[in-house]
């Protein structure tokens, strides 16, 4: 197994890059020719939190990433309100209205219990959290994504989860994560959705139980680049190495969780708020909601009407460093590309 020890998600994609391009076996696949590489790879992340990969050329929607993670911490399904920010997502639904291997849903609402007099559905976030503050020492904390009920042998499938489980202990007073992946495209999912998604999942638990976030290790079993999408979005040229989270503007990321005890009824009407905008806006007591969430949601919007003068203002009320420097940097290559298109460049 091939080890990546990264400070971040930029770090991490920079070497993944240089590991690929030396050592990889070119092979068919269900969906087109990939570059894979020879063995399992593992990508450890002393800093997970920071999450948002900058690189202009991979040009990653930072709108779209933090948008699925939140809709993955409510526990969805449904893709409506997922395709305002990526339409393609239509593209993984067998019948155009769910995500059949969605993650969330798997975290929180897809299992059944065994009682026979009461087949619910049950939480597995609930019940791993609920262990870890019982006992910080616990090793039986696994949250299952792949259910072989419904997921081994269905070739007909649109979708059906990478991330296949995910593990959670404390050492040294810190939340630690290691999640296991059977198919690994490292564009679209290791470093652009999977970083997010994932680092967001352990802040959740960690902020939850009550202990500060430590590393997260994501094993890759079938690590890739989809010969296409390489050619596309890994410049031949590599650039040289940085990292803004060293710098001013991305150092300032926002915490995910001020009130444990209020996150899961704010986040479900937060969500809830954008859906139907004539609802009474609360007051949360979780200040990612309207602190973060909110004006990249509001900035989301004008930049679908083409509004960059109040896109680009609503980004600046975003008070989370990292967000805000991605999604303007992400709006303002658009607005420099329709330009360039309106004077003929």
């Amino acid at each position: 197994m091939f080890v990546i020890r990264a400070r971040n998600v930029n770090d991490a994609w920079y070497w993944a890059k240089k590991e690929l391009a030396q050592h990889h076996v070119v092979r068919p696949s269900r969906v087109g020719e990939v570059w894979e590489h020879p063995e399992p790879v593992a990508t450890f992340y002393e800093k997970p939190l920071e999450r948002v990969l900058f690189d202009p050329q991979r040009d990653a929607n930072p709108f779209f990433h933090l948008m699925e993670s939140l809709w993955m911490l409510a526990g969805r399904n449904d893709i409506k309100w997922l395709l305002q920010f990526n339409k393609r997502m239509a593209e993984f639904s067998d019948d155009g209205v769910t995500q059949h291997g969605a993650y969330g849903h798997r975290w929180r609402n897809h299992f059944f219990t065994e009682d026979p007099d009461d087949p619910s559905t049950f939480d597995q976030l609930e019940k791993i959290i609920a262990m870890l503050k019982r006992n910080p020492d616990e090793r039986r904390a696994v949250l299952e994504m792949w259910d072989p009920s419904v997921d081994l042998d269905q070739p007909k499938r649109k979708d059906v989860p990478c991330n296949t489980s995910a593990y959670f202990k404390i050492r040294q007073g810190k939340m630690c994560m290691v999640v296991s992946c059977r198919s690994n495209d490292i564009i679209w999912g290791c470093y652009g959705a999977n970083a997010v998604h994932f680092s967001f999942l352990l802040e959740y638990v960690a902020g939850m139980v009550g202990v500060p976030v430590g590393t997260y290790t994501q094993i890759s079993d079938s690590w890739h680049a989809y010969t296409e999408r390489w050619e596309k979005y890994v410049s031949k040229f590599d650039p040289p190495r940085w990292d803004p989270y060293d710098g001013e503007g991305a150092r300032d990321t926002y915490p995910l969780i001020a009130d444990p005890y209020a996150f899961d009824i704010e986040l479900l009407c937060w969500i809830a708020q954008t859906e139907t905008p004539d609802l009474h806006e609360r007051g949360y007591t979780n200040g990612f909601f309207p602190r973060v969430a909110q004006p990249l949601f509001n900035a989301w919007q004008h930049y679908k009407q083409r509004d960059w003068e109040r896109a680009l203002d609503q980004i600046e009320r975003c008070e989370a460093g990292d967000w805000r420097m991605a999604a303007k940097q992400w709006v303002e290559r658009r607005y420099a590309k329709t330009m360039g298109e309106a004077v003929g460049v």
